[in-house]
């Protein structure tokens, strides 16, 4: 699906959950070919995933919980202001559903 998204050499790329379901070395190896458009072609991407590894090496990242926007920046401005040391944990904390207090356990 990539392939076919690139024969018309576009200026954006969206991927939707792009790596899902691969291996390791498929991942890597689909991460590295998508970060070396960036750098060579000036593709643009933007990368819908809940692998949070995969936004790291990112310029922007926008977090969602249950469809409203949580967090919107650079990377390093959401670890920041969310107190994390790392965008995962920012990720947990942004992505955290409170429930007033009460704990729910799920079947």
């Amino acid at each position: 699906e990539i392939a076919r998204a690139l024969l018309h050499r576009p200026s954006l790329l969206l991927l939707d959950e792009a790596t899902v379901g691969l291996d390791i070395q498929s991942r890597a190896g689909i991460l590295t070919t998508i970060r070396k458009l960036v750098e060579t072609e000036g593709i643009g991407v933007l990368w819908a995933t809940h692998l949070i590894d995969e936004v790291e090496d990112g310029d922007h990242v926008v977090v969602l919980r249950q469809g409203e926007l949580v967090a919107n920046g650079k990377v390093a401005d959401v670890v920041r202001t969310s107190g994390a040391g790392s965008i995962r944990d920012a990720f947990s904390r942004l992505s955290r559903i409170e429930a007033a207090g009460t704990e729910e356990i799920l079947p």
